[in-house]
């Protein structure tokens, strides 16, 4: 029996990633970009699973958790998700918890065994861009030509929150300096960008710095060498 799924992430990047995988992996994937979204999904429809990002703008977390729990019922899996370990507390309201980024092999595993505690991907190494793991996986679950978009699109994601950061910092605005931060990180852990995601990780640690224009440049220097090793492998 096909399990049907409903993925719900605010990050557009995050989420596409997340449905091409899942639907290649053989579930019935529906998708949602929002807490509000996702209550009105099923509504309509009832998925065995609902994996969700556990920090989105409105309705998220356990408060979310526990609308999906008074719509679906017990019989309906409900996993968090997040780049970032959650905090003592925080998350009890789910069946379980995955750290982006994730493979379809721990998803699997989290749905199949009913996990409690599911960590996947270790952190990048100092030196690696690209993932190749992840390179590999996404360039066996789509055409060559899906895969240059999906780069496309996480570059173009990543160059709009560089931007909404370089304000942040201007104007001394630390929450949303971090939050576009934890943005990044997830999205380009998704997609195997190491080296972007471990800058992204720095950044939403350390928040706010007297350096902060110079990390993002160091981001956007990132940015273009992994521009410059997705042309190669285009043209190889």
């Amino acid at each position: 029996m096909t399990v049907r799924i409903l993925i719900v992430d605010d990050d557009e990047l995050s989420r596409e990633v997340l449905t091409l995988l899942a639907d290649d992996a053989g579930y019935e994937v529906d998708a949602a970009d929002s807490g509000h979204a996702a209550l009105a999904c099923v509504q309509r429809v009832r998925p065995g699973v609902v994996l969700t990002d556990i920090q989105m703008p409105g309705v998220s977390g356990d408060e979310l958790a526990l609308q999906l729990r008074g719509l679906c019922g017990a019989g309906t899996l409900l996993l968090a998700m997040s780049g970032s370990e959650l905090e003592e507390g925080v998350g009890r309201e789910f069946d379980g918890f995955l750290l982006k980024p994730f493979t379809m092999e721990t998803l699997t595993a989290a749905i199949d065994g009913g996990l409690i505690r599911v960590v996947d991907g270790p952190a990048a190494a100092d030196g690696v861009v690209l993932d190749e793991g992840v390179y590999a996986k996404l360039a066996g679950s789509m055409r060559g030509s899906q895969l240059q978009e999906l780069y496309a699109l996480c570059r173009k994601d990543a160059e709009a929150r560089v931007e909404r950061m370089r304000l942040a910092a201007s104007g001394g605005d630390d929450a949303t300096y971090r939050k576009e931060a934890h943005a990044l990180k997830g999205g380009c852990g998704m997609v195997g960008a190491v080296e972007l995601q471990r800058l992204a990780t720095s950044m939403e640690e350390r928040g706010l710095r007297d350096d902060d224009v110079a990390t993002l440049e160091e981001f956007v220097v990132a940015s273009e060498r992994l521009r410059r090793i997705l042309v190669a492998r285009k043209n190889n």
